[in-house]
């Protein structure tokens, strides 16, 4: 159950929000601009790099991990393959986890290592099998981790990872929170625009944390519902099984992240699929059991004491007006079809990383939302 009354109560929600989720989204647009700092101080604006990686391979745990390694792979597209190193281990903890490089991984390729805690050996691991193979390494970590430690200098390159304006927050949620994936991701932005792979130059890092920070103010806690489109799409998802459609290269990757953070951060599950793919995908959940009209005796019944049913609903992300083919009116279409209701993203007009950008705080706000006013309840 969402108690949507306290979307509207932003003394409430600050009380609530034990884990600084708020803050994180609301500074996401401060850590761009210090990790784009952090970037050039560690000399990445003055590589002057042979030529473009043969591959590029991104290795970390968590959903920030995950988030940033989907990220590159969208920008990058043909440029490079982008492969994901996941982890092994017999726990995810960060003594447990373990990586290792695919067999043809080598000298032409280009090894990035994300991390927000910084602590796991696997990582030290994996940055020396890289060394020891050619690869070009370069990580963003904590400052003073053992990672930092172990990579700089001989291994690698490391660019200390932009720590929050205002102190850290709760570092159990850190991995999933919106400012981590950013301190992160932008100095992996700088350092793929002087390899030629993303275009990403200071003046498009600086649009995107001035988008962000647009966003918040669009969608912080002292904003109404009606005009705030995040508490929007919170308050549209409550008790709903969310169907995440996207359209465009940018969404893709912020349809998936969202669906891993709504899990992560309020324990809601959600399916994300491409369009049109989506359509035969996920057209059973909306003529099945989750369908709006599934159970034609819901108004007679005594429910009590049972448990909300859960009914889809769809959510269109695209990442810019597209002009010529479209399948978004077979989207809307289908869902209206079957009585299912649609919550619509569209980003303002500007270039390809700002569009990303504002998809990616509106969802974030979302799911924090989603997780404040949920937590009230239980």
């Amino acid at each position: 159950m969402l108690d949507e009354s306290l979307l509207d109560a932003p003394e409430a929600l600050a009380r609530a929000d034990r884990r600084g989720l708020l803050r994180g989204a609301a500074e996401a647009g401060a850590r761009v601009r210090t990790a784009a700092r952090h970037a050039t101080e560690a000399g990445i604006s003055e590589l002057n790099p042979e030529g473009r990686p043969r591959a590029v391979l991104v290795a970390g745990s968590g959903t920030a991990a995950s988030g940033v390694a989907d990220l590159i792979g969208a920008l990058a597209g043909a440029s490079a393959p982008v492969t994901r190193v996941h982890p092994t281990g017999v726990a995810p903890a960060a003594g447990a986890m373990r990586w290792t490089l695919p067999g043809w991984a080598g000298s032409l390729d280009l090894l990035l290592i994300v991390t927000a805690d910084g602590s796991e050996p696997g990582l030290a691991l994996v940055a020396e099998q890289a060394y020891r193979r050619g690869c070009t390494v370069v990580a963003v970590a904590p400052r003073q981790s053992p990672l930092n430690e172990a990579v700089d200098g001989a291994h690698g390159l490391v660019v200390p990872m932009a720590s929050a304006p205002h102190g850290e927050y709760d570092a159990e949620t850190s991995a999933a929170g919106p400012g981590t994936l950013w301190a992160l991701f932008t100095p992996l932005l700088a350092l793929l625009d002087r390899v030629g792979l993303v275009t990403a130059p200071p003046e498009t890092l600086q649009s995107v944390a001035d988008r962000l920070d647009r966003t918040a103010e669009r969608c912080g806690p002292a904003i109404a519902t009606y005009s705030n489109p995040a508490k929007t799409l919170a308050a549209e998802l409550a008790d709903t099984l969310p169907l995440i459609w996207t359209e465009g290269e940018a969404a893709a990757p912020v349809g998936r992240r969202f669906a891993a953070v709504l899990a992560e951060l309020s324990g809601r599950p959600a399916l994300a699929a491409e369009l049109p793919e989506a359509l035969p995908a996920h057209g059973g959940l909306l003529a099945g059991a989750f369908a709006a009209g599934a159970d034609p005796d819901e108004f007679f019944r005594d429910r009590v004491d049972e448990p909300e049913t859960l009914h889809a609903r769809v959510v269109l992300l695209r990442d810019r007006p597209t002009g010529g083919l479209s399948a978004a009116p077979a989207a809307r279409e289908l869902a209206l079809g079957h009585e299912t209701a649609i919550s619509e993203l569209e980003p303002e007009e500007g270039n390809r990383l700002e569009a990303l950008a504002e998809l990616l705080a509106v969802t974030d706000f979302a799911a924090v939302y989603l997780a404040l006013a949920s937590e009230t309840r239980t």
